[in-house]
């Protein structure tokens, strides 16, 4: 399926609807710092734009999602990925994209990032890609029967981006947001976590995690929809899985969170020089099981 024939997307140029200035739907996990307006803003910016510097870094080593995830998605919006028309939100390297054209979706991509995007194209080829953001989708009303968002939806203005879905979304068709969280109850992750936490500072130190002292369920899901115009009727479940990797991997992996990206080398250097120490103490065989609690919120147009 070319641009051209998927829902009026425009060509694959990267001249369509540009990323707005603060790349709202960049891929990554990471929430906002608890400050004023305008500093939370520039902040979310700076990290959002960060991941076009590490695409390569991203696509390499970040974690997939499990089928499961894709049952759930299904299940939740009570029809099949297989022959619908899916649009893929903050697609970043495509990820998703690929798990999703798999199930036998017809996926379009919307990307803001000019990293990200080149990434993409090497990673999924013949998937058509556009450049825009999910406040302001560059689609047609009700032309899409899932819209997706794969680690990205926090990055939007759900003032602007629920619309926006709502907008495009056919009748009965669904709005599927979910992120890869990190399992606060296994040790060695609730451990690091705590490390990163000094590293950085209480406010700035999620990588990506959801978990919290609320649980992943009553964290993103009271967030997800904080300042839209209403609160869609959605279902939510959470799904476990685990994958098995060298440290080294695990180590590119968080630090291609975006609290990392923006640090610097230097910064980052030290932080791993001591953390890779702690986990070649707990894993000498230098393998980690990282375990992921997928968060899926599935609404559905009316």
């Amino acid at each position: 399926m070319t641009p051209s024939s998927h829902p009026d997307a425009g060509p694959d140029t990267g001249t369509g609807t540009e990323a707005k200035a603060q790349a709202d739907t960049g891929a990554g996990t990471e929430p906002e710092t608890q400050a004023d307006p305008d500093t939370r803003n520039r902040t979310r910016a700076t990290r959002a734009h960060s991941f076009n510097t590490a695409a390569a870094q991203y696509a390499a080593n970040r974690p997939s999602y499990p089928p499961a995830l894709f049952d759930t998605i299904e299940e939740l919006a009570g029809r099949p990925l297989t022959g619908a028309r899916v649009v893929d939100v903050g697609a970043g390297t495509g990820i998703a994209t690929a798990l999703l054209r798999a199930r036998g979706a017809h996926v379009l991509a919307v990307e803001p990032g000019e990293g990200m995007t080149a990434e993409f194209r090497r990673a999924v080829p013949g998937v058509p890609i556009v450049r825009g953001d999910g406040n302001a989708l560059p689609l047609l009303d009700a032309c899409a029967d899932f819209l997706t968002y794969a680690q990205s939806w926090h990055w939007t203005d759900p003032a602007r981006s629920l619309p926006e879905a709502l907008r495009v979304l056919r009748p009965g068709g669904s709005l599927a947001l979910w992120w890869n969280t990190d399992a606060l109850d296994v040790p060695w992750i609730a451990a690091q976590a705590r490390r990163i936490e000094r590293y950085f500072g209480d406010e700035q130190a999620s990588k990506g995690g959801t978990g919290g002292k609320g649980g992943v369920a009553g964290s993103r899901t009271e967030l997800a929809f904080e300042g839209a115009p209403h609160i869609p009727d959605h279902a939510h479940r959470v799904v476990r899985w685990s994958r098995h990797i060298p440290v080294d991997t695990h180590l590119a992996n968080i630090t291609s969170h975006s609290i990392f990206l923006v640090l610097g080398e230097e910064g980052t250097e030290a932080f791993l020089a001591e953390e890779r120490a702690h986990l070649l103490e707990a894993f000498p065989d230098g393998r980690v099981e990282e375990v992921y609690d997928v968060l899926v919120i599935v609404a559905t147009r009316s």
